[in-house]
């Protein structure tokens, strides 16, 4: 199955690992070997000596016999090939990745309007944007129908972000979305300078994607042992859910993703905060980022119970491309690789991707000031009466779609710049409630349905 393969490959990561520290632990006790190795290949062998036992030195006619400094010094100058063979390949890898972003994107994200079809998502992920603690977005589909490319677009939507200067968990100055324990702790000492005197600085929100391989320390953070054993002290190291805070965390493959991994991070989603017990170390710190999750339903189905976690599940095979959309799509994507090739595209292709730019201004402003109308919106109890009947209606377990579709109308009127009104509650229950319902509805149920109450 998917799972026991799944843990086959973590189990050959941790041999791998392990296999490597024991090698590094034999090259450093390894005393001097006839067998001349070379700095430049420290797992490799040179040239052999002609006895195997017997060293060609004035000692020769002895056992080859070295002395405590030659095989410190030695062990120093394998340990220094290695971290130069470290080195390189850490720089070979930053560079292959900054060649694959640029092929992928032409050094910018696809624009999102520039997507062709998918306005049920599109507009989901422009709601999550504006309300990021609507719940997250759950993208299906088969294989390059844009869904990578839909969650990396809406996150150049978002707009900076101002957190505490030299914070490893993006704090906000004003401590809307909480505070760790370490500056809860460093606020707490006499003479501390207070949160709204610190020294802040705007950043552009985080974009963190979660490896399948992940490991749980990685992700939720760990004891950092070499700066703890330099320091004397227990020096905690933020995993990637701590960089994600007030950003966006996308998870691709999530139906692929350790069950164990795949309900922590359910649990983060719906408290908002990362508990780490562990190694000696008590750590809590905040994490509620946009959460943005794809899969691939031929790869295996997603669980029920991870649906139901989050706001808005949508497809993107549900509406296939008519013949004229891929036309569309194609000649759109060829014309935005050509202008972040560098080679020069038509005038109508230029035109395009200004447009698409200019839209993408657009929507950051109206972004922007749809967070600052969205604090004070709020529903009416007859509009919440009407949610609670539609997910009634549509057989929904919980309460989980009510809730979910009051979060959604709130986005849906805030980019308006309006109050809530019956198109709003018409686009919860659209991508909120009928997503989740066990009724099967007949067009002679959808004419029955009554109308959302007045604003």
């Amino acid at each position: 199955s998917i799972q026991n393969k799944q843990r086959r490959y973590m189990r050959a990561i941790t041999a791998a690992q392990q296999l490597r520290v024991i090698l590094a632990v034999v090259v450093l006790i390894l005393p001097a070997s006839p067998f001349n190795i070379s700095p430049q290949r420290p797992f490799g062998l040179s040239q052999v000596s002609s006895s195997p036992f017997v060293a060609s030195s004035p000692r020769s006619s002895s056992l080859y016999v070295t002395t405590p400094d030659a095989d410190l010094s030695d062990a120093e100058a394998r340990l220094k090939a290695m971290d130069e063979m470290e080195a390189q390949e850490k720089s070979m890898g930053a560079v292959l990745a900054g060649k694959e972003e640029m092929m992928d994107s032409g050094g910018r994200p696809f624009p999102l309007s520039m997507v062709v079809g998918q306005d049920s998502i599109k507009q989901a992920l422009l709601y999550a944007a504006v309300n990021p603690s609507m719940g997250g977005v759950i993208i299906s589909g088969g294989r390059g129908t844009a869904k990578s490319i839909m969650a990396k677009a809406v996150h150049r939507l978002l707009p900076p972000i101002e957190v505490l200067k030299e914070s490893q968990f993006n704090i906000d100055p004003e401590g809307i979305d909480g505070m760790d324990d370490f500056l809860k702790t460093e606020l707490s000492k006499p003479g501390a300078v207070p949160l709204e005197q610190r020294e802040t600085e705007i950043i552009e929100p985080p974009f963190v994607q979660v490896p399948l391989n992940v490991m749980e320390d990685r992700l939720l953070g760990s004891v950092d042992v070499e700066k703890s054993v330099q320091t004397g002290k227990t020096v905690f190291q933020p995993g990637l859910l701590a960089k994600a805070h007030r950003g966006v965390l996308y998870v691709d493959d999530i139906n692929l993703l350790d069950q164990e991994l795949a309900n922590i991070l359910l649990n983060i989603i719906t408290t908002g905060y990362v508990i780490v017990e562990r190694e000696g170390v008590s750590v809590t710190y905040p994490c509620r980022p946009l959460v943005i999750a794809t899969f691939n339903p031929e790869e295996g189905e997603l669980r029920d119970h991870l649906l139901d976690r989050i706001a808005v599940s949508l497809s993107a095979d549900s509406n296939p491309l008519t013949l004229e959309e891929r036309v569309e799509a194609s000649k759109s994507v060829l014309e935005f690789s050509a202008s972040g090739s560098g080679t020069q595209a038509s005038s109508e292709a230029e035109e395009n991707l200004k447009a698409a730019e200019e839209n993408e201004e657009d929507l950051k402003t109206a972004i922007v000031f749809a967070r600052e109308y969205l604090k004070d919106l709020t529903l009416l109890d007859s509009q919440k009466l009407y949610l609670c009947e539609e997910a009634i209606r549509a057989g929904t377990q919980g309460h989980r779609a009510e809730l979910f579709a009051t979060e959604v109308a709130r986005a849906s009127a805030a980019l308006e710049g309006r109050q809530v009104t019956a198109d709003d509650l018409k686009v919860a229950v659209k991508l909120a409630i009928a997503p989740r319902g066990t009724f099967i509805q007949t067009p002679e149920d959808m004419m029955d349905m009554p109308p959302p109450p007045p604003p």
